[in-house]
């Protein structure tokens, strides 16, 4: 009855890291490598870990999922981890009020599963320490943040408990759905270096802006972007649209950046131009 049979493991579009910032408890680290092998993930990453894959507890709660403790990467940092990532999404139990909610808009488990099903790339699955979730600089790592749909009363589930929600989620929409339907057309994720020029762009942008919200305006236009997955050519004409408009705004400011370290510049007439000058 609790035999693994021999079948291949079933395919996604997407590829999906599990990564785990902080784990201390080795009974959580194996109760989560059986709760994503039974729903067919195995790719685990670790940062930071404060207990050992070959723990006697973790290989006994991973029963047969013993092999992604074998193969789990250990990183020291969370950058690191996700530095191949084409999407990084971070996971937390708060809901924040007031104006933090800009800051904070969150998916649910079966809405991130639908945004993916088509989306072929590494998508990075990011869950915090336990009793300490994600910090903020770790949350703002993210692209996209997900939220369990619990119960107010008593928000925050067990680490095991809410990699397993997700990752039943995203079966569930494999099995419904299928990877290989005919006419589903599959989107290509951007590429990990193109994210990370886009994030960049997006936030020297914010950081040209006369505001004293600069921050939040920054991290606003990054979640309204991210959320809508774009593809590297679309990343590119918003790169291209950002630089422009960063470049306009640096010189009416006065910054002498957008001489210094900009190929873009401005007419006296604030037309933006294209220059190949250095």
């Amino acid at each position: 009855m609790g035999d693994r049979l021999d079948v291949p493991l079933p395919k996604s579009n997407y590829q999906l890291d599990i990564v785990l910032v902080g784990i201390t408890h080795p009974g959580n680290l194996g109760a989560v490598c059986r709760a994503m092998l039974n729903h067919g993930f195995t790719r685990l990453s670790l940062v930071n870990p404060q207990c050992a894959v070959d723990d006697e507890e973790a290989r006994n709660r991973a029963k047969h999922s013993g092999h992604i403790l074998q193969n789990a990467k250990v990183f020291s940092s969370l950058s690191d981890a996700i530095s191949n990532a084409s999407l990084v999404v971070g996971t937390s139990g708060k809901r924040e009020i007031g104006s933090k909610v800009l800051k904070r808009h969150f998916v649910l488990p079966w809405e991130f599963a639908e945004r993916i099903r088509t989306l072929e790339g590494n998508v990075a699955l990011v869950f915090g320490e336990e009793g300490m979730g994600l910090s903020t600089d770790e949350l703002e790592m993210c692209d996209i943040l997900l939220t369990l749909p619990t119960w107010e009363g008593y928000p925050i589930a067990n680490l095991s408990q809410a990699v397993g929600h997700c990752v039943y989620e995203l079966h569930r929409d494999r099995i419904l759905h299928g990877t290989s339907i005919i006419g589903v057309e599959k989107k290509r994720a951007m590429t990990p270096k193109i994210r990370q020029i886009l994030k960049q762009a997006i936030n020297e942008f914010a950081h040209s802006l006369d505001s004293e919200k600069k921050e939040l305006i920054g991290d606003v236009y990054d979640r309204v972007v991210m959320r809508g997955l774009p593809i590297d050519s679309e990343a590119e004409r918003m790169i291209g649209s950002l630089v422009q408009a960063t470049t306009a705004l640096q010189k009416v400011n006065g910054d002498d950046d957008w001489m210094r370290k900009r190929r873009k510049r401005v007419t006296p007439s604030n037309k933006p131009t294209t220059s190949e000058s250095p």
